[in-house]
């Protein structure tokens, strides 16, 4: 009868046995890897920047522990910590590239509460013991209430004499009856840190699927619109979940279909009055007409200035994000019930005093409308301009979270999953929790078939003048510049086992960043990537204007859209000189000015070309009266360019819209312009489930001179 020998007990490998010996070190060393991953694609949002100040107290209270500790041989200590100063070296690495990180190496301790949970988790992770206070970590207190107003802003506020009128006659707001929810109880997810695993979720794309809300079917009958107009179907069923109660959406459809005329309904059916509007400044006048088109019944007012035309009485108040401050003090006063943030990208930078005049007014709505429970609506095409952390601001305009930690509805749906982040199947149901607090996402192709295609076309034009001689002769000292200083480094540190004509990435990318950095300092001034693109612009100016004259005597009106104010007056010049009658848009005129060009674009035969800005006329602007675009500069984001084009294919468009991009050959235009291509990928990833090369979110601007550097280090 066969026996079965005994099984060998196995032994330890040397890096096992020093594992046992400090565990924290190999978790550290899979953090640090993750952080350094995100810095190198430019993406290291607050998050990440908590895990970066975590590692590195870590680091330092580790090697305290390793020095003091009397268990160790010297072999064994200082074998760990020469591990610990492989990790501090990362660090070291990852705060070059991002010098705002070094006062987190300083740290002497990670204080916040998600910096004080994930220490705790890769203790417990590690198998330490943990003395019972430090398992429970409290909430950070809430600070002391802001005022309305910011401290700011105080100086710039300002009361409109009818606003006093409207006081007086209503001195009092309705009470509020409505029983206040109790506290809500904890959840098994308090002590998990939750918005960098909600992040990834949308990041990943988490399964696929537009990040679309449940929908309420069409109704039977159209109960919304006014006489003579008719609400599309992806309209109607938005309209029916306003009817149903639901009251925070981030509305994203596809730039074109239709937002405006949405939340103007939206806040008829929910009886959301007094509403606030806050928008670019460029589409005040637009806000005004479109309220008197969709909802006649209610009084639109804009505020300019400092509000002395206002109409104190008037249902729905649209001021610019640039002079909301001065009007937030009476704004929030007047019982406000419902609150419109248009192109709510604009506030993503929360550091800016715009993002947080928005949010503080946006906290007022909540605090003062009775049953706290206010119709509010943020409106973006582009919610994610470079990072899924785009959505932060937003998530916190609309309630859902607070920077820290999800909002309770959020935080209730993510518990009911009964899953973890440490579960692999909570970021899809992560995704799906967030996207029913109100995502709504429709894209053209799916909403409105019968809406014409849109094509994006390069024209590629030759430099052959002095001009162009000049600028392919900077590029080659920027190419020669950057190699020189990869050249220093590669020298400095050896070939550390490079092949022949191998590139080291890590390097490339830190000469990169290191330029661009400089870049950034010194804007359009001296040698740069900068510069050079301005340059680019000017120098194929004239080329775009003619291109966009012919364009405009074959096929009728013609949107030129320019980046840069000399670019638009050489166009302006040329078809002046070639008898085309042309109007501008463009960031110094006033509301009524860039109206009434507007208007003589789309009503008036004899005006064949409108000149636009990129930043003062890319949002918010209908201009259906013509379907061509040509695009004589280049933005540096993806969004910036979908959004120009959108002002043309967008729904009351009959004809394929085709966009002519004038890209300068053999210059870095062409990269510029085959990056933004693919700088399309995070959006349709993270909002419309698309299979996409995570690669595609860097920053445009990086990638161009990392680019620049490689092709030159090849041809060497």
């Amino acid at each position: 009868m066969p026996t079965t020998a005994p099984a060998r007990k196995r032994k330890k490998s040397s890096s096992a046995r020093r594992d046992d010996e400090a565990p924290i070190i190999p978790i550290l060393a899979r953090k640090v890897r993750e952080v350094e991953a995100k810095a190198q694609k430019n993406r290291l949002g607050p998050t990440n920047r908590t895990k970066f100040q975590v590692i590195a107290f870590l680091v330092r209270e580790e090697r305290a522990r390793v020095k003091e500790s009397p268990e160790f041989t010297d072999s064994a200590r200082a074998e760990l910590l020469k591990r610990l100063d492989g990790v501090a070296t990362i660090l070291a690495k990852t705060a070059a590239r991002d010098t705002s990180l070094i006062q987190l190496l300083e740290a002497d301790q990670a204080a916040s509460p998600v910096a004080q949970r994930l220490r705790r988790d890769w203790l417990l992770e590690s198998g330490a013991e943990l003395a019972p206070e430090e398992l429970i970590i409290a909430d950070a207190k809430p600070a002391v209430a802001e005022p309305v107003v910011p401290r700011a802003a105080a100086e710039r506020a300002v009361v409109p004499e009818q606003i006093e009128s409207r006081r007086e006659s209503n001195p009092f707001l309705e009470p509020d009856l409505t029983p206040r929810a109790e506290a809500p109880h904890r959840s098994r997810l308090d002590d998990w840190e939750l918005m960098g695993p909600l992040y990834k979720a949308f990041e990943l794309g988490a399964g696929g699927g537009s990040a679309v809300m449940p929908l309420p079917p069409v109704p039977e009958f159209d109960r919304v619109s006014p006489r003579g107009l008719d609400v599309m179907v992806h309209q109607s069923r938005f309209l029916e979940s306003v009817r149903g109660g639901h009251r925070t959406f981030l509305l994203a459809d596809e730039p074109g279909l239709g937002k405006t005329a949405q939340s103007l309904l939206a806040a008829s059916v929910a009886d959301a009055y007094p509403l606030v509007v806050v928008v670019p400044n460029v589409v005040k006048m637009n806000w005004a007409r479109e309220a008197e088109r969709w909802t006649p019944q209610r009084r639109a007012t804009v505020i300019s200035g400092d509000g002395k035309d206002v109409d104190a009485f008037a249902d729905v108040f649209i001021v610019n994000y640039e002079i909301l401050d001065r009007h937030l003090g009476w704004l929030a006063t007047i019982g406000l019930r419902g609150m419109v943030v248009d192109e709510a990208h604009f506030i993503k930078n929360l550091s800016s005093q715009r993002s947080q005049n928005v949010l503080a007014l946006a906290d007022r709505v909540r605090e003062t409308t009775p049953g706290g429970d206010p119709l509010l609506m943020a409106l973006t095409g582009t919610p994610l301009i470079n990072d899924v952390e785009d959505f932060d601001a937003i998530w916190r305009f609309l309630g859902w979270a607070n920077g820290v930690k999800p909002g309770p509805e959020l935080m209730a749906r993510l518990d009911e999953t009964g899953l973890t982040p440490a579960d692999k199947g909570f970021y899809p149901e992560a995704r799906s929790a967030v996207i029913d607090m109100g995502i709504v996402r429709r894209r053209k192709k799916d909403v409105a078939k019968d809406l014409p295609d849109k094509l994006i076309a390069d024209m590629p034009v030759q430099l052959d003048d002095e001009f162009g001689r000049g600028i392919r002769d900077a590029e080659r000292k920027l190419a020669g510049r950057l190699a020189e200083r990869y050249g220093r480094i590669i020298e400095a540190r050896g070939e550390r086992g490079l092949k022949p004509g191998e590139i080291d990435e890590d390097i490339v990318r830190l000469v990169a960043q290191g330029e661009l950095e400089e870049a950034r300092a010194a804007g359009t001034d001296g040698d740069n990537v900068f510069s050079m693109v301005r340059r680019i612009g000017q120098a194929k100016a004239g080329l775009a204007a003619d291109y966009a004259a012919q364009l405009q005597r074959s096929v009728g009106k013609v949107v030129y859209f320019a980046k840069h104010i000399d670019v638009m007056d050489q166009a302006e010049a040329h078809f002046r000189a070639n008898e085309i009658r042309a109007v501008s848009i463009r960031g110094d005129q006033t509301t009524a000015a860039r109206q009434s060009a507007i208007d003589a674009f789309t009503n008036d035969p004899d005006v064949g070309i409108i000149v636009c800005s990129l930043t003062a006329a890319g949002v918010g602007v209908n201009l259906q009266a013509a379907s061509n675009v040509v695009l004589a500069e280049l933005s540096w984001t993806a969004a910036e360019q979908t959004q120009a084009i959108d002002r043309v294919h967008r729904i009351g468009q009959d004809e394929p819209v085709t966009a002519w991009r004038i890209i300068a050959a053999h210059t870095l235009d062409t990269k510029i312009a085959e990056l933004i291509d693919q700088k399309e990928g995070l959006a349709a990833r993270a909002l419309d489930g698309a299979q996409t090369d995570e690669q595609a979110v860097e920053s445009v601007q990086l990638a161009a001179l990392m680019h620049v550097l490689r092709e030159e280090l090849r041809g060497a």
